[in-house]
């Protein structure tokens, strides 16, 4: 039985500058490694998943550099084709009191930028594979990335693996002359899981979203809402299975509230769980890769429990604002605790 799973996307050097200095200020920065189908594959491997990441990355010092990274913590990158001159890299100011945080990307002319159509074999990657994973960055980053990416989920159809998509709206990438709207509503259709957070599953479908202004763990959301909201979604992708949604109120640039709903378009139920308060935030980077990833293994280890695979995908989402970095580095048995724990206590 094939256990697989492929993640497609850029893998990138995300530089910092220390203390929440800003990108004008001072002379030293920090670099950790991000991108956000990277940041699911390496999850999905702590989480003790058979992963494997399939990129474009140049030949030389960098690109191996980014490989080991991945390859420390399990991730397979065996399909990885190398060329092209450079390693794409993000500048990310961390927000402090009222100031926001800041991304500034530098992709343009990346050996994934400059990746063509036809230099993957996804024939051969996929054979082995039971779930292919994606997202609408890789179709936002340029016109070949993006073919590149429907050659492989259409494939993936063919050959009856599970397709996983996070919608991932980046309104900063988009720049090759397709509308994101019509780019990210084909991709869905192939589709038979999507996750977005709110804003994005209304530029992807077109039907406004529902607000969600929590301020603390005690707001109750109207599920009847987003029922109807998901029944308009699975009429508009009507091959997807399980609707994902994440909901978050930025309150103060250090203090979100967190939830998510799940809709199972085969049962017609909504499932919904706790509202996450999080004071103070670490890094929220990653924070969406941190629950996809989380879904993705709850849902091959617990099947149709909706509600543990929903528990579970928000307790690693949350927990993911306490880790620097965009990666989430936290096991099945961290993320289960935390589900039930009020946290901070010393663990002996």
């Amino acid at each position: 039985m094939n256990t697989k799973i492929i993640t497609f996307g850029e893998i990138m050097l995300r530089l910092s500058k220390p203390g929440y200095r800003r990108l004008t200020e001072g002379t030293v920065f920090h670099g950790n490694y991000g991108g956000s189908e990277a940041n699911v594959a390496v999850s999905l491997a702590c989480l003790g998943n058979n992963v494997e990441f399939v990129t474009r990355v140049p030949a030389g010092a960098m690109g191996e550099a980014a490989l080991m990274h991945l390859r420390e913590y399990g991730v397979s990158v065996n399909h990885v084709v190398r060329g092209g001159d450079r390693l794409g890299t993000y500048y990310f100011e961390e927000a402090a009191a009222m100031r926001n945080s800041r991304v500034v990307y530098d992709r343009k002319g990346s050996s994934f930028y400059t990746l063509k159509q036809g230099m993957i074999s996804w024939k051969e990657i996929l054979r082995e594979a039971s779930l292919f994973h994606c997202s609408g960055i890789t179709c936002a980053i340029s016109r070949d990335a993006m073919e590149t990416t429907f050659d492989a989920v259409r494939m993936a159809s063919e050959m009856g693996l599970t397709i996983a998509c996070d919608i991932n709206y980046r309104k900063n990438l988009w720049g090759y002359g397709l509308e994101p709207h019509d780019v990210l509503f084909l991709l869905m259709q192939y589709s038979d899981i999507i996750f977005g957070d709110q804003n994005e599953w209304e530029i992807a479908s077109g039907v406004r979203h529902i607000p969600f202004p929590a301020l603390n763990s005690e707001y109750q959301i109207d599920k009847e809402s987003y029922a109807q909201y998901f029944e308009k979604m699975h009429q508009l992708f009507p091959r997807c299975k399980k609707m994902v949604m994440a909901l978050r109120n930025q309150i103060a640039s250090s203090h979100h509230t967190l939830t998510g709903v799940l809709y199972d378009t085969v049962k017609k139920k909504l499932y919904t769980t706790r509202i996450y308060d999080i004071q103070p935030i670490v890094d929220p980077m990653g924070v969406g890769d941190a629950f996809v990833a989380a879904y993705v293994h709850a849902i091959r280890k617990w099947v149709d429990d909706n509600q543990k695979c929903l528990d579970f995908s928000l307790s690693a989402s949350a927990i993911k604002n306490t880790i620097p970095g965009d990666q989430n580095l936290m096991s099945e048995e961290e993320i289960v605790s935390n589900m039930t724990s009020s946290g901070g206590r010393i663990q002996r």
